[in-house]
């Protein structure tokens, strides 16, 4: 039985990419490989959105681009984070672990957790 990859979530990718980025530089082919492997697979990253993010986060200077030559010897823009994109990946991460804990402590919760409403 095949499963379906997931969607990658509205505002996610921006993070992702930040956190692919933050060991070293890498072009985008790289960039989806790592993002594929580290999600085993499980998420469905399309190249024109990985694109669009990646000229996102360079347009708000978490990001720098130079030109490079692959291990194939072909011209790609390599990207890397900027001190401003670490410290943003720092934060949003912080946030992100705050905001799935909130959210799978809600999923989670048995009845006996919701407060009690007085119906008068």
């Amino acid at each position: 039985m095949a499963t379906s990859k997931l969607p990658v979530l509205k505002g996610t990718l921006d993070l992702l990419v930040l956190r692919a980025l933050s060991w070293s530089a890498m072009h985008g082919f790289e960039i989806v490989t790592w993002l594929e492997r580290a999600a085993n697979g499980a998420l469905e990253i399309e190249d024109s959105a990985l694109y669009q993010a990646l000229y996102r986060l360079e347009e708000r200077k978490l990001l720098e681009a130079d030109w490079g030559d692959t291990e194939n010897n072909r011209r790609a823009r390599y990207y890397k984070l900027t001190p401003v994109g670490r410290a943003h990946l720092r934060a949003e991460t912080k946030n992100w672990m705050q905001y799935a804990g909130t959210v799978t402590s809600i999923l989670t919760a048995a009845k006996t957790a919701l407060p009690q409403v007085d119906a008068r």
